[in-house]
């Protein structure tokens, strides 16, 4: 395999995405809107919201098994 081949190649550590995602929390750092919408967040949490917003927290810190996130919906896991 020749080396334009191979840069080609990406597995799960996609280097070309990481580029794309850099340059875009960059773009929106220099947009100016991080103060704005980090006010907006802190207003939603403790509004209504919030307690709905708390829970959604809680569950992504536990990982995609906790929401059924770790298979295919409506397979059901196999038994050992």
């Amino acid at each position: 395999m020749n080396d334009k081949a191979k840069k080609k190649l990406e597995g799960e550590g996609s280097y070309s995405a990481t580029r794309r995602y850099n340059a875009g929390v960059a773009e929106h750092v220099r947009s100016g809107n991080v103060e704005r919408l980090g006010k907006k967040a802190a207003k939603a949490l403790d509004g209504a919201e919030g307690a709905e917003l708390e829970k959604a927290e809680k569950l992504a810190k536990r990982g995609p098994r906790s929401v059924g996130l770790d298979r295919p919906a409506g397979k059901v896991a196999a038994r050992r």
